[in-house]
């Protein structure tokens, strides 16, 4: 059978290969909360380059792929070998995926002003004097 060039079978366009993208294209369906977690990771880099971390946390297969939020909780802490700044970058993935799970949730109802407030006190809290939050003028 000779196939005519200038007709193209109607296909669906092709599943993103990078895990990065096909985790946007994921968390595009998700809460704002998943997809503030799923930004931070790829964001990050470091941490969801690990082997290790994308086996629990990561689940893929032919067509789909997800992050197992309640299972990588469960055991993170004590299946990775993590170090201190690396467990406090979790720890606070894990509690934008899931705000309810802490009173982070309550950041939704503070309004522009107060939320730069709690976020320079965070960048204060970390010893960071010199990270700008807030509007530009």
């Amino acid at each position: 059978m000779v196939r005519d060039p200038a007709v193209t079978p109607t296909t669906e366009p092709p599943t993103p290969r990078l895990l990065s993208d096909r985790l946007i294209a994921w968390a595009g369906d998700r809460d704002v909360g998943e997809r503030a977690a799923v930004a931070a990771l790829i964001e990050e880099g470091d941490i969801l380059a690990r082997g290790d971390v994308r086996d629990l946390l990561v689940v893929e297969g032919g067509a789909y792929v997800f992050c197992d939020w309640p299972r990588f909780e469960a055991r993170y802490r004590c299946v990775l070998v993590l170090d201190e700044g690396e467990d406090a970058f979790l720890t606070l993935v894990l509690a934008t995926a899931f705000p309810r799970l802490v009173p982070l949730w309550k950041v939704e109802v503070l309004g522009e002003r107060r939320l730069g407030i709690v976020l320079r006190a965070l960048a204060r809290l970390a010893g960071c004097a010199t990270l700008a939050v807030g509007v530009r003028s």
